[in-house]
Order: structure tokens, then sequence, then C-alpha cells
């Protein structure tokens, strides 16, 4: 980043970008975590045999696993913006349709959704958070990042315990919309373009 660039990163509204951005890592990850108590709920509400239900968090991994490494290209390739509100719209999408899935098929359909968006969020809120604070102020840029990290998987499993028993399992996925949408709403009003857009080549 040259001496100009450093210089309007300095006059950045830091606050909305830094809450858009870890609002949305805080829901991909506790999507994952609320998913891992429902599945046996979700597999008898569905009758599906346990072999079947384990994709509905192993689909999502490969996706994410894919997605991951793709996304240095794409940061390169799309604005921040234009990335941050596509990933955030792919994963409300997805959170929707797994809110109203009939049956397994659709269910696995919204979670592949979910999972590209969740695929990009993280590598994105990265290199945002480089890019916008001095090296001086990095670790406290990552400090944040891990708050998303380890908060999700804390309450995860208690909130979906007690969801799951109380209440049918689509709540979970109730839940996690609104949040995913303010998200959204915010990248869509307060995010600005941080990252170089070189356009590169796709190279195998």
């Amino acid at each position: 980043m040259n001496s100009s660039q450093a210089q309007s990163m300095e006059h950045i509204r830091k606050g909305p970008i830094i809450a858009a951005l870890l609002l949305g890592a805080f829901v991909a990850f506790l999507n994952q975590t609320l998913m891992n108590i429902a599945l046996p709920k979700i597999m008898d509400d569905l009758g599906i045999q346990p072999t079947t239900g384990q994709w509905l968090t192993t689909g999502f991994m490969l996706v994410n696993g894919v997605l991951i490494p793709v996304s240095a290209f794409l940061i390169a390739r799309f604005t921040t913006r234009q990335l941050f509100i596509s990933a955030m719209t792919m994963f409300s999408l997805g959170t929707l349709i797994c809110a109203i899935s009939p049956n397994f098929g659709i269910l696995m359909t919204g979670r592949v959704i979910q999972a590209a968006g969740a695929g990009i969020l993280m590598p994105l809120m990265t290199v945002v958070f480089l890019n916008i604070f001095p090296i001086e102020k990095r670790g406290s840029a990552m400090g944040m990042m891990g708050i998303a990290m380890i908060l999700a998987p804390a309450i995860g499993p208690t909130l979906s315990g007690y969801i799951v028993e109380h209440h049918s399992w689509r709540v979970l996925f109730y839940i996690i919309l609104p949040v995913a949408i303010i998200a959204t709403l915010i990248g869509v009003f307060f995010l600005k373009n941080v990252t170089s857009v070189t356009k590169p080549k796709f190279d195998f």
C-alpha cells in the first residue's frame, strides 16, 4: 500500500466496515455450530439416514474448502463491496432456503449456497482488516476477528440445544437470517472499496 492509499485509509469510517464484516463472520461460524447439534433432530424430521444427514455438514465444509483458496482470485477481481454484498446475499438466500426446505435435497441446496457465501467471508475480512488498519494496530484487528471466531462456537451449541428441544430446527435458520440481512445492509450503505482490483486471469 503506498502513502496516498495509507492516508486515505486513515479517513475511512472503520466502525461500520468492522461491524459488517464481524457480523457476517459471526453468523457464518454460528451457522455451522448450530447445525452440528441440530443434525439428529433434522435427520429424524426429514426421515434420512445418518450417512445422508452428515452431508449437511460435510458438504458445507467441502464447499468452504474450495471457496477459501479461490477467494484470493475473487478479491483481486472484484471490489470489496461487490464481493461482500454478493457473499452475504448468497449466505442469506441459502439460509432462507434451509429454513423453508421441505426435504433433504432442498436443504442440501441451501447449505451449499450458504457455504459458497461463507467461504468468501473469512478471507475477505482478513484482507480488509489488513488494509484499513496500520501495521501497529493489526494485532488489535486480528483480536477482533478472533472474537467472532470464538464467540460463535461458544454460544452455538447451547443455543442450538435449547431451540431444537423446545422449537423446530427451522427456527435456527430464522434466527440467523435477520442478522445476515443486517450485515448485508450495513455493507450496502457503509462498506468502502479498500482493495485494489487488478482483474487477473484465472490460473490453474
